[in-house]
């Protein structure tokens, strides 16, 4: 018989806060109450948790060209609604709520939190559908180091792209191929059966390259937008490209992503361009999950912080050079 467990009340744990937009030490580490489930939450002992590009543009309100305004609304006008960033994690499950069958106490999980984020602490409380149980053979700096990048690399490569439609040898340029979403990009479009060609500096050349890339353009010798090849699939995860200068990378009948377009590009995308926001889907971390167990996927990560130092951990994501993904420890 399943037993639920409650938190304790007026308990309080630790956690990174930001109390109003700006650079990295705007993050301070403070005192919170422990939060509470909801009937279909669960509470989660978080061990590890990704500080993301995401999440810095969330901190310093920079937002694509064109979302400002949509960004501080959904957000915050004036400073975050949210005072507790990160949204990709992993841990354990301390108490569920009425409603939850699926988890118990003591199982292992990751998962996305959405924009209820909530992950720069020591517990957070989410929807249980939005957690996948993490496989044993799985670490958990491994899982959270995942989901940012796996499932926004799935998204646009699998779901808008059809790469795997079982038209193997198709040509995929990964603009980006060092960061959380590209060393996905780069893995999963070779699981799905492309030739790779990743961009990235040339310091990370041997990096991209064993993570399944056919050719490394460094692209701080060679503009890849004046390059005379074409591709099947050209997936920007930085947001180096416009619609037009992507275009002209493409096959005839080639497809365009963009994971960080403008609010034009997002009115305009449509035909061979796809952008926009990625699901976040318990089917999908359960697959990208299971590459990582079978040795499929490999999880790039670049540096780990505790959580006390999650402005440390910002400001190296600021500078923009980071290689893979940053993780934090509550």
């Amino acid at each position: 018989m399943l037993v639920r467990q409650t938190g304790v009340r007026g308990h309080v744990v630790k956690a990174a806060i930001v109390d109003r937009y700006g650079s990295p030490e705007m993050l301070r580490f403070v005192d919170v109450p422990q939060p509470e489930p909801g009937a279909n939450e669960v509470l989660v002992r978080v061990h590890a948790v990704a500080a993301t590009s995401g999440d810095a543009r969330i901190r310093a309100a920079r937002f694509p060209a064109g979302f400002a305004l949509l960004g501080r609304l959904a957000l915050g006008l004036r400073r975050p609604r949210r005072r507790i960033l990160g949204g990709s994690f992993s841990g354990v499950v301390e108490s569920v709520g009425s409603a939850v069958t699926r988890l118990r106490p003591g199982d292992e999980v990751s998962g996305m939190s959405g924009v209820r984020m909530g992950g720069y602490a020591e517990y957070l409380t989410v929807a249980a559908d939005r957690l996948a149980v993490k496989p044993a053979g799985v670490s958990h700096d491994d899982a959270a180091g995942l989901l940012f990048g796996g499932t926004t690399a799935l998204f646009f490569l699998r779901d808008k792209a059809r790469l795997d439609s079982g038209r193997p040898g198709r040509s995929v340029l990964v603009v980006g191929a060092s960061g959380a979403v590209g060393t996905n990009a780069v893995q999963l479009a070779r699981h799905f059966g492309a030739a790779v060609v990743g961009v990235t500096s040339g310091a990370n050349a041997e990096l991209v390259t064993r993570l399944g890339a056919a050719r490394v353009i460094d692209h701080t010798r060679e503009d890849v937008r004046q390059g005379a090849e074409r591709y099947d699939v050209v997936f920007d995860t930085v947001g180096a490209l416009s619609i037009a200068s992507g275009r002209r990378l493409l096959t005839a009948d080639g497809v365009l992503l963009l994971a960080v377009g403008s609010l034009g590009d997002a009115i305009r995308a449509r035909g061979n361009v796809a952008a926009g926001v990625s699901t976040e889907r318990r089917e999908d971390f359960e697959f990208l999950l299971g590459l990582v167990a079978a040795g499929e996927l490999t999880v790039v990560v670049d540096r780990v912080y505790d959580l006390a130092d999650a402005a440390e951990a910002h400001a190296r994501v600021d500078t923009g050079h980071k290689v893979g993904n940053i993780l934090l420890h509550p």
